[in-house]
Parts: structure tokens; C-alpha cells; sequence
């Protein structure tokens, strides 16, 4: 395995492990690669409501936002899932929690409990009646 993609498998591995124990799901983990049809690198993940959440993670030293993005909304589509987020190592921070994330503020809002439009990915057709309390 290259040096880089060693990289990107603990970072993968770390944020996995950090989510499950954060969540308290054991559900979380790695995703096995798909190839051509990769549907993200974390599974397990789920908004308020329950929704799929495609993760993707980048171990880069230079941030490609827009790129890592559109890679994760086409997993996202893959995956048939309702939101995004690429988790991107945070130079100089080894600790799991520390990494950044990034999304669109669609896929915040979905994440938060708006309701995503099937048919449209780009938009949200309302706020969901359901809350966490």
C-alpha cells in the first residue's frame, strides 16, 4: 500500500472509530470499496431522522473543496442517501475530533431535520414535524 493511501485508510479508520463511539453505534464503520460505484467511506451514518449520510474522507495536503464535494454528492447519489459531508484531515490535529468537515448547507439542513426532495437532490421540500428534544 503507497504512503498516501495509507494516509487516507486511517484517517477512514479514525473518523469511523470516532463516530461509533461518539454515536454510540456500532453500526459505523468502514465501508468496503465499491470501485467505479463507491458509495462513500464511512457507512452506518444517519440524520436526525434517520436518513442515509454518504462520508466521504480526504487525507490531502491540499484542500480541494469543490472537488471532494462533487465527489461526494455523486457517492451520495450512488448510495441513494439524502446528504453529503467530506471529513477532511486538519494538518497539525491527530485527534479524530479536531478534523474538518465540510458540506453544503443544503446537507446541513438535512442533517438537522429538514426533509430532502427525492426526486430533486438539490432542494429540501420542508422542515420535518419531527425534532430530537
Amino acid at each position: 500500500m503507497s504512503a498516501n493511501k495509507a494516509k487516507g485508510t486511517r484517517l477512514e479508520r479514525q473518523a469511523a472509530d470516532y463516530l461509533a463511539d461518539a454515536l454510540n453505534d456500532d453500526r459505523i464503520d468502514r465501508m468496503p470499496l465499491h470501485g467505479k460505484g463507491d458509495r462513500g467511506d464511512i457507512s452506518g451514518i444517519r440524520t436526525v431522522l434517520g436518513e442515509r449520510v454518504v462520508v466521504e474522507c480526504k487525507n490531502h495536503n491540499r484542500l480541494e473543496l469543490a472537488q471532494w464535494v462533487k465527489e461526494a454528492e455523486t457517492e451520495r447519489g450512488n448510495a441513494d442517501a439524502h446528504a453529503a459531508v467530506v471529513v477532511h484531515k486538519r494538518r497539525g490535529k491527530g485527534d479524530p475530533a479536531d478534523q474538518y468537515v465540510t458540506m453544503t448547507l443544503r446537507d446541513l439542513a438535512v442533517l438537522l431535520g429538514a426533509q430532502a426532495n427525492p426526486n430533486r437532490p438539490d432542494a429540501i421540500d420542508q422542515v420535518a414535524e419531527t425534532r430530537l428534544t
